[in-house]
């Protein structure tokens, strides 16, 4: 099967294209390396340095390909939130010719990165996908947009596809080139920062006084290389002029305050940190029903916190 990896060169991207053609998937990627790494293609991959921006580019990756697996667009809430023009330009209107230039070529298969902040603020704990999508970013909302976009274009042209809402990813992976880990400018997400705080710049703990047990926000986690399993599953169970929609988590959380404690414990010295005022939007609470996954992908994660935090600390030494 030939495999279209749009962001192939970005932290979720490169660690699908090195399990997948371990697997003996032929991969063509195609990412216009804003935010990925061209050093992250290994040899004897095809890669189309392009936008979806631009329909010659997709049409070139399009060559022959069977499925597509869409990791490629705008991540960051914080940058959302100041250019929302931006991220529907990229993520929304990109999606848009990314779905038409599949038509035109016939490919009928899709797996989308979508992800968790399509949700905003829980009405219930854990959030199913049946949640009503009530987004409090840009970002969020392109995702949700987008979904919604996948769901009319299977129903208008048949596609097969599934939305794959992601929690928090974290963790790397090892490969015979080095370690595929996350290599954000700026990096947002909290265990790489936890891992690199000092005493002279501490990672920022954003309130302490939530309603939970130790008064620190609580997130649900999952390893990449557990997430693109789960790609990988959800792609050999698609079925035509079908979108399916899941979550994938741990189906568990953990507190700001216990990862910075398990990064203590690997790194072997207290972690510094700093007590900042809470942040506007952020929910005390995120944690996925992965109960559909389970069922209907025969998926669950077996890489639990401290493989996420030891082999980001790998990669980063």
């Amino acid at each position: 099967m030939h495999v279209l990896i749009t962001g192939g060169t970005g932290y979720i991207g490169s660690t699908a294209v090195e399990i997948m053609r371990n697997q003996g998937y032929e991969i063509t990627i195609l990412d216009d390396c804003s935010t990925g790494h061209a050093d992250s293609v290994p040899q004897g991959v095809r890669f189309v340095q392009g936008s979806l921006l631009n329909p010659v580019e997709i049409c070139d990756a399009l060559a022959d390909v069977d499925v597509v697996m869409h990791f490629a667009g705008k991540s960051l809430v914080g940058e959302s939130v100041e250019k929302p023009d931006l991220y529907k330009r990229v993520n929304v209107d990109g999606t848009r010719n990314l779905l038409d230039e599949m038509s035109k070529v016939g490919v009928k298969k899709m797996v989308f990165s979508s992800s968790a902040a399509t949700y905003g603020q829980p009405q219930e704990i854990p959030i199913k996908e049946s949640a009503i999508g009530a987004p409090t970013n840009p970002y969020g909302s392109t995702k949700l947009v987008i979904d919604q976009m996948i769901g009319e274009e299977s129903r208008r042209r048949g596609i097969a596809a599934a939305s794959l809402r992601y929690f928090n990813v974290a963790g790397a992976m090892h490969c015979e080139r080095g370690w595929l880990a996350e290599r954000h400018d700026p990096e947002t997400h909290l265990i790489p920062n936890v891992l690199r705080s000092t005493a002279i710049d501490p990672v920022k703990i954003f309130g302490n006084d939530w309603p939970t047990p130790d008064g620190t926000c609580i997130r649900d986690y999952v390893h990449v290389i557990d997430l693109i399993e789960a790609h990988i599953k959800a792609l050999e169970t698609l079925t035509d002029n079908h979108h399916e929609i899941y979550n994938l988590g741990s189906g568990d959380g953990f507190s700001v305050r216990q990862i910075v404690d398990a990064a203590s414990k690997a790194t072997g010295y207290a972690i510094p940190t700093l007590d900042s005022a809470r942040r506007d939007g952020d929910p005390a609470i995120l944690i996925a029903d992965i109960t559909k996954a389970r069922k209907h992908l025969d998926w669950r994660p077996t890489r639990g916190i401290d493989v996420m935090i030891s082999d980001t600390l790998e990669s980063i030494r």
